[in-house]
C-alpha cells in the first residue's frame, strides 16, 4: 500500500501549521508565558519569525508551519512509499 503524497503533505501542513504554530502562538497571546520556550526554539529555526506576542508573528509562524509541515509530509510519504515498494 502506498501513501498519497498530496494528502500526506496537506495533513502534515495542517497539523503542524494550525495545531503546532497557530494555536500555540494564539495561546501565547492570551497567556504570555505559555509555550515561550517552544516559540523561542521555533524562532531559532524559522528566519524572520520572532517569539513575540503579536498577531503578525502568529501569522508568520503559522505560514512557516504550513510550509514546514507540507515539506515534511512529502518527505515522509516519499520515504514510506520507497520502502513499501521494495
Amino acid at each position: 500500500m502506498k501513501l498519497n503524497v498530496k494528502a500526506m503533505a496537506i495533513s502534515f501542513a495542517l497539523f503542524w501549521g494550525v495545531l503546532g504554530m497557530f494555536l500555540t502562538g494564539l495561546a501565547n497571546l492570551i497567556w504570555p508565558p505559555y509555550a515561550r520556550a517552544f516559540l523561542e526554539l521555533m524562532a531559532s529555526i524559522y528566519p524572520g519569525y520572532h517569539a513575540e506576542a503579536s498577531i503578525g508573528q502568529v501569522i508568520v509562524g503559522t505560514l512557516y508551519g504550513l510550509l514546514d509541515g507540507a515539506v515534511g509530509g512529502v518527505i515522509f510519504a516519499w520515504i514510506y512509499n520507497h520502502f513499501a515498494s521494495a
